[in-house]
């Protein structure tokens, strides 16, 4: 999984700003950093998206040092904290998995769901998005 940085901004009076640099107006913000982290990670791989349907190329994520040394101009360092983003795919499309439980645990999953998968995929998004 491919991981792009990413400069957070926060000035007096607004909510928390988040751009990539390696994706020229991909942009989000949110009330919180913690908000505009998962924003940005959604405005990522929508933008990604849009970029595949369009059949343009995704660029490969750059170094710290390899934004610092372009020097684009677009770029504002000023107060800007550095977070690592997760290319994620977008949400909705399901992926057949092979994994393997506990025998006693998977009966008390079946004890509670007749759909496994759905069970699971809920706690994960509990624990992961709490």
């Amino acid at each position: 999984m491919a991981h792009y940085l990413a400069l957070i901004h926060k000035a007096p009076d607004s909510d928390y700003g988040i751009l990539f640099p390696d994706f020229p107006g991909c942009i989000s913000a949110g009330k919180s950093f913690e908000e505009a982290i998962a924003m940005g990670t959604e405005a990522l791989s929508v933008h990604v998206e849009g970029m595949r349907a369009d059949h343009e190329p995704i660029p490969r994520p750059r170094t710290l040092q390899e934004i610092q040394e372009a020097n684009e101009d677009w770029i504002d360092w000023t107060g800007a904290v550095i977070a690592t983003i997760p290319l994620l795919p977008l949400a909705g499309r399901s992926v057949r998995v092979n994994i393997t439980l506990d025998e006693r645990l998977l009966a008390q999953i079946d004890a509670l769901t007749s759909n496994r998968s759905g069970f699971l995929a809920e706690a994960a998004r509990r624990v992961l998005h709490p």
